[in-house]
């Protein structure tokens, strides 16, 4: 399986696609096939992004973006709103979404899914707000089941959780976290109940979320088979070998434990990813990792996507704007993360009252590097680091246990209809 990162502006717009090597039935009998899952991040195109008014705050983007309108690419399945923020949920490139949202569901942080419901333009059954993550409410994960096409093979899922930061005014400081398992071709058990009618393609799909008669009708966990097993370290509570909500003691990541990460030939790898565009302290990530990277082997971290440049403005205006590499630092070694991408540094043309006071950091890819090696802990793998240029893409690919990563050009536009 594996996922491509496509950056399609020079800010913290990025088209996420992940890809199973699915099997599917044809005339011949089976056949491997891709079955892609796409979620597109914080799309803003063109036009400029106004906080309250332009005299408080107008930015603009510096860097062309790499497609003019959103049909260039495939009609993604979801599209995620990290705040409602016009550089995050941006009206005039949302509004290059068919109304209809005939293949695509908008999930929104609340404020913003209130925003973009009240222009009236698109079903609003398919705005949603993404609930406020809780490991004490299992329906605050969303979920999205990817129907196996084989006999008795395993259905894969996405899932997508809001985690916000504690007593934070601005905010700003959120983060979304997505999984990623792909349908499982490896027959494990007799499957009691059909939950699909026919073969569905990407663009089929419903979308289930949680309640769904989909997913209340996914035939139960199959037992556990010989394994792999991945270790790795997380901050913990003094007793060892528990799992469960703690709060990290002044972002400390010192005390750690050893446990294990599983997955099988049944049971397939799952791929993780954080987005933080302005950060977000670990100790509010914990909990989620404890009680949901861990049992569904979805650690290490696959990527996370967190903004290099630190940003602070006075006070009285929000302080903190951007925890920067320092942030991202702490993230990246607490979740063990494999890749890390520079997300929310475009150097925008910006005006207003609310940034005269700000003070921006910049960091530069080999300065971060230079931090992630010297802050590496024994034998864990090493953190990749990259920025991807405005266009570029980055495909992880995610076979067992190893990724790989392979650089490619920026692809041609999607064909208009």
């Amino acid at each position: 399986m594996s996922l491509s990162v496509r950056h399609l502006n020079g800010d913290a717009t990025f088209l996420l696609t992940f890809s199973p090597k699915e099997v599917v039935r044809n005339s011949t009998g089976y056949s491997t096939a891709a079955n892609h899952f796409s979620i597109l991040l914080d799309p803003w195109l063109s036009g400029d992004s106004t906080i309250f008014h332009r005299k408080f705050a107008l930015a603009r983007h510096t860097v062309p973006c790499s497609i003019d309108h959103l049909s260039e690419i495939p009609p993604p399945n979801v599209v995620l709103i990290s705040q409602d923020k016009s550089d995050h949920c941006h009206e005039e490139t949302l509004r290059q979404l068919e109304p209809s949202l005939r293949h695509t569901t908008i999930l929104a942080q609340s404020a913003a899914a209130k925003k973009i419901r009240s222009w009236k333009y698109f079903n609003a059954s398919k705005v949603l707000a993404l609930p406020i993550y809780s490991d004490r409410r299992p329906d605050s994960v969303l979920r999205f089941c990817l129907p196996c096409h084989v006999p008795g093979g395993i259905p894969g899922e996405v899932t997508i959780a809001f985690i916000n930061a504690k007593l934070d005014v601005t905010g700003l400081h959120n983060a979304i976290a997505l999984t990623y398992r792909p349908p499982s071709v490896v027959p494990s058990f007799k499957p009691t109940t059909t939950f699909y009618g026919h073969d569905f393609g990407p663009s089929e799909l419903d979308l289930p979320f949680h309640g769904s008669p989909f997913l209340e009708q996914l035939p139960p966990t199959p037992p556990e088979s010989p394994r792999s097993t991945t270790e790795f370290s997380l901050p913990r509570s003094p007793q060892a070998g528990s799992f469960f909500p703690a709060t990290a003691t002044g972002g400390s990541i010192s005390s750690a434990i050893t446990s294990v990460s599983t997955y099988s030939p049944s049971r397939p790898k799952t791929i993780s990813v954080l987005y933080s565009p302005h950060g977000i302290a670990y100790s509010n990530i914990l909990p989620y990792a404890q009680s949901h990277l861990v049992p569904n082997a979805a650690l290490p971290l696959t990527l996370l996507l967190h903004a290099f440049d630190r940003v602070q403005n006075v006070w009285y205006l929000g302080g903190n704007i951007s925890t920067g590499m320092q942030g991202g630092l702490e993230l990246a070694q607490s979740l063990l993360a494999r890749y890390w991408i520079s997300a929310h540094d475009e150097d925008k043309e910006s005006s207003g009252f609310s940034i005269k006071n700000c003070v921006t950091r910049k960091h530069t890819l080999e300065e971060v590097r230079t931090l992630v090696k010297g802050s590496r802990r024994g034998s864990r793998a090493p953190i990749d680091v990259m920025v991807l240029d405005c266009g570029a893409e980055t495909l992880i690919e995610v076979p067992d246990t190893q990724i790989r990563v392979r650089e490619t050009e920026p692809q041609a536009p999607w064909p208009l209809p």
